[in-house]
């Protein structure tokens, strides 16, 4: 297949049940808050899956664990949705994680940059959720200890300079 040939193929078309399930979920995430994390089956189909760089589970109740236990080691957790990319029952979303750690750089405000790949259902509940973000740059970098390890093995992985 050519460039040509795939510009000119016609691109899957969304649903409005499927726009309106992403923008619901980007709505939840920009105001989640413990109190609405019962607001989780409103956006997820019973069975979805979730999964990022420390997690991996099936259904809803185990999404709200996550998300319960976030807000038992982060203060003032609040995700901006920077981009959206929706394409038949797919969507991307591009986000920024802000918060403050409770144990360690207690009160420094944190920024961890991500992604999510979703695919919904027909009538725009999230199957699958798959977040992608770097959590040796994003975090791992940032403690005392394992951070100087981190650095090192970036630097001496890294292209040399011209």
């Amino acid at each position: 297949m050519t460039l040509s040939n795939l510009a000119t193929q016609s691109q899957p078309q969304v649903l409005p049940e499927v726009l309106a399930g992403v923008q619901r979920l980007v709505s939840f995430y920009e105001t989640l808050s413990l109190e609405q994390l019962d607001k989780l089956p409103t956006c997820y189909a019973p069975q979805a899956h979730f999964k990022d760089p420390f997690n991996d589970v099936q259904g809803v109740d185990a999404i709200r664990q996550i998300f319960a236990h976030m807000f038992t080691t982060v203060d003032e957790p609040k995700f901006v949705v920077t981009e959206q990319l929706v394409q038949g029952q797919k969507a991307f979303l591009a986000w920024e994680f802000h918060f403050r750690m409770r144990r360690w750089r207690k009160g420094v405000a944190q920024c961890i940059r991500g992604g999510t790949f979703l695919r919904l259902d027909a009538q725009g509940m999230v199957l699958e959720h798959r977040d992608y973000w770097d959590a040796a740059e994003e975090l791992y970098e940032k403690l005392p200890v394992l951070g100087g390890v981190m650095r090192f093995l970036r630097q001496a992985g890294a292209a040399p300079s011209l």
